[in-house]
């Protein structure tokens, strides 16, 4: 069935158990475009392709995943190196997604890192590495605690290299433009300006001579090729006249050099560069900072109670660790002993402390203050909350809006334009240019290849998404993607599921009414309750922690009604109305009118009783989270519809819904109905935001536009969300949909300026003006614009950092 010359690829598969799982993966890789030929095996759990073009291997993979089935595949991330400027991030992407058994790779200019996904029974990291080698490119295939560090070495080091060719290149071009400016008839001037440039070009320039030759070895071309072209033409071009005067003589012409050009737009380039470089690791502060929140090394409480200090990467799960006064905490775990406030700023964005007693949960990189405590490992290396967060940036930072990828269109094919520009210059120059024709067509060539800036462009994207997930991160918005950063300004209704979104999400007394209170009435309350295992009982419990417990016999717990127990020879009840009814017991009027009214403002209500009368009627609610009321005001201001959905009864939700100011809501919902009242919404034309915290909610987190988890909810709602609210505070919403604003209009900013300035430029580069009013642009000119169009698009990136 394959073709003699193709190589079948085989791509395992996961869930195919029978015949009919087969014919469904037949028939959805038959209609994948570009496939020759596809057979599935259910014996060796495979199928086998062949393909004309290695990317449809990812199309493959993903026709299957969408019917259902599973394909085991690896993610990497790996940090490319060599790459000068974006069109590079194109050719070093094509080079790692045209090797076999890849199935998507992604290479980000503004992270400077190859997200990519593979078959590892086709293919590996290394080979992946080589592919990447041939373009001229490299690949950091380190562990990844180790990856940050040697790559900030590598940073540091080329920044160093940079910044030193830069001054040099800077101080040998001066002498050069004094000369080429003001003393152009000086005795040996020429030779003087030939002495100085060459080494600024030849030496401090030599690597956009080298990089251009890799790219042109694999018939592509970058920014590194427009370098090249323009300065390697301009200086033989002054080469040739410097030494071959009389050509030129003869036909009446001045013979002029172009030296300080050469010179000035390597040292400018260099110069934008190193500007770029720089703005670039301001990009990335927020990843510097969360890393920098970990501890290097730590306190362990050995077995024998002996203190020892333990690098992080050696602490296990279940070490008993121990936090002084002002300490960072190193890893999660579970308090055992002693108590704290602990600062969560840094993941939640809340200012205020917590405090930390046994048994509770302290997380990675918060800051311990005034007291001292011991905890347990429970969450080491990789599976800690901080070494999640930090995964969750750098992805979303990493991964491309979905403008991002029409503009990587344009940079790849900008530079193959850029050229044949300026091949058209010099021979309209050449046709049309009169005498001095060749001389000025040839600057004006130079001068268009000097000017293009596919950077800017390939920066525009990256470099916002970057600071805008870092933003959000600080103010403890976890954000997985660009596309939900990129859509969240699109969103008009957000559905809020009640229970942990809204309210706290766990029932609290909200008031206790006693027929007579004594102390010996409520010590059997408490210890009734504290042996209910009811979900209510709890709240009880809380509310009486003054009180003490006594000893009861007979407890039974009723399905449904309550439960009771015997004291002294009395027989005692908790539980509802109908418990009280059943066994006759009498209320008295104040108790009933107290529970009259907190059921109509829906709250649940418990009845304690002996075996003649109720002795107290306790009222108990989810409470609404103080800051939920602010946060719905906020969201209604801006334009957007609310709707609330809860498992609860119509009274709870109407009463939640009017205390809150949520004009539309649906009571008695169940979960798998809340993805459908999603896709109702959507069907009207709406972009859908929805939030919540549960399992039940996950179906419609899936389901929406942009997906919503609480922190304090449950692990599965944070897998499907794309967005995370650390502290699970509704007032964040409001403040990630103008972070995505914000961040969108800096995207839509910086494609502007890079557009426009390549627009204009490049045909006053050519000369356009010049029939008009003489105007010709020097090439020493258009190397500064370029150099500081980049860092324009960058800065501006940046001041997003500065908003509210």
């Amino acid at each position: 069935m394959a073709n003699n010359n193709r190589e079948i690829i085989y791509i395992p598969l996961e869930d195919v158990e029978s015949e009919h799982c087969a014919l469904i993966v037949e028939k959805g890789l038959a209609e994948v475009k570009g496939l020759e030929s596809h057979k599935v095996e259910l014996n060796n759990r495979r199928a086998a392709i062949t393909v004309s073009d290695n990317e449809v291997v990812g199309e493959a993979v993903k026709a299957i995943k969408d019917l259902g089935y599973g394909v085991p595949t690896v993610k990497k991330t790996y940090p490319v190196l060599g790459m000068t400027c974006a069109s590079c991030a194109g050719s070093a992407e094509s080079m790692a997604k045209y090797t076999p058994g890849v199935v998507n790779a992604e290479v980000n200019y503004g992270t400077g890192n190859l997200n990519v996904e593979f078959l590892p029974n086709i293919t590996s990291s290394e080979q992946i590495r080589k592919a990447v080698q041939d373009g001229g490119y490299d690949l950091l295939l380190e562990e990844e605690n180790k990856q940050q560090e040697t790559l900030e070495a590598i940073h540091a080091e080329k920044f160093r290299k940079l910044k030193n060719k830069t001054i040099w290149a800077v101080i040998l071009s001066l002498p050069v433009v004094i000369i080429g400016m003001f003393f152009m008839d000086m005795p040996y001037g020429n030779e003087i300006m030939w002495a100085f440039s060459t080494p600024v070009v030849l030496w401090f320039g030599k690597d956009f001579f080298i990089n251009a030759w890799k790219q042109a070895k694999h018939r592509s071309a970058n920014m590194d090729t427009l370098v090249a072209l323009s300065t390697g033409i301009a200086y033989i071009f002054s080469v040739f006249n410097m030494l071959f005067m009389d050509f030129w003589h003869q036909r009446g012409l001045h013979a002029h050099v172009y030296f300080e050009a050469a010179a000035v737009i390597v040292a400018f380039i260099l110069l934008g560069k190193l500007l770029e470089e720089k703005a670039k690791g301001n990009t990335s502060s927020a990843i510097k900072k969360l890393m920098g929140l970990q501890p290097k090394t730590v306190i362990v409480i050995e077995a024998d109670g002996t203190e020892r200090q333990k690098a992080i990467e050696d602490v296990n799960a279940g070490d008993i660790i121990m936090v002084k006064p002002g300490e960072k905490i190193a890893v999660d775990g579970m308090v055992t002993s002693g108590n704290s406030y602990v600062d969560e700023s840094m993941l939640s964005g809340e200012p205020v402390p917590v405090l930390k007693k046994e048994n509770e949960k302290v997380f990675a990189g918060t800051i311990n203050q005034k007291g001292s405590f011991l905890f347990k490992a429970v969450k080491v290396g990789k599976e800690t909350m901080l070494a999640q967060i930090i995964k969750m940036v750098q992805d979303a930072q990493g991964s491309k809006a979905p403008v991002q990828k029409l503009v990587d269109k344009i940079a790849s094919i900008f530079v193959p334009v850029v050229m044949s520009i300026a091949v058209l210059t010099f021979i309209l120059w050449f046709i049309l240019g009169g005498d001095n024709g060749v001389v000025q067509g040839l600057l004006a060539a130079v001068t268009v290849l000097v000017i293009a800036c596919p950077c800017a462009l390939g920066l525009a994207t990256p470099t916002a998404i970057m600071v805008g997930v870092g933003k959000g991160a600080e103010s403890g918005i976890l954000i997985k993607d660009a596309e939900s950063l990129e859509l969240a300004k699109k969103v008009n209704a957000i559905v809020l599921d009640k229970t942990g979104t809204i309210t706290e999400g766990r029932p609290e007394v909200t008031g206790i009414e006693w027929l007579n209170s004594d102390d010996a009435t409520k010590d059997i309350l408490l210890s009734l309750e504290k042996q209910s295992e009811h979900p209510l009982a709890e709240a009880v419990v809380k509310n009486l922690q003054g009180a003490s417990t006594t000893t009861l016999t007979n407890f039974q717990s009723i399905t449904g009604k309550g439960a009771k127990a015997d004291h002294n020879n009395e027989t005692y009840y908790v539980g509802n109305k109908k418990l009280l009814a059943e066994n006759k017991i009498r209320i008295a009027e104040q108790l009933q009118k107290q529970a009259d009214e907190w059921g109509k403002q829906s709250k649940t209500v418990i009845w304690f009783a002996n075996s003649k009368q109720a002795l107290a009627v306790v009222a108990i609610s989810d409470k609404i989270k103080e800051t939920s009321v602010q946060a719905i005001k906020e969201m209604q201001d801006m334009g957007i519809d609310l709707y609330m959905l809860t498992g609860d009864n119509e009274a709870t939700a109407e009463a939640i819904a009017s205390q809150t100011g949520i004009k539309h809501y649906k009571a008695e919902v169940l979960p798998q109905h809340k993805a459908d009242f999603v896709k109702e919404l959507q069907a009207q034309g709406k972009v859908v935001a929805m939030v919540g915290d549960g399992i039940n909610d996950s179906t419609a987190l899936a389901t929406a536009d942009v997906s919503i988890a609480m922190g304090k909810g449950s692990d599965i709602a944070m897998d499907v969300a794309k967005m995370t609210i650390i502290s699970s505070d509704l007032t964040k919403i409001p403040q990630a949909i103008r972070l995505s604003k914000q961040t969108v209009a800096t995207i839509k900013q910086n494609l502007f300026w890079a557009f426009i300035y390549n627009l204009i430029g490049i045909p006053i580069a050519a000369g356009i003006l010049y029939p008009i009013n003489g105007f010709l642009l020097n090439p020493m000119i258009a190397g500064a614009a370029m150099a500081l169009s980049s860092v324009s698009v960058v800065s501006n990136s940046l001041r997003l950092k500065w908003k509210k």
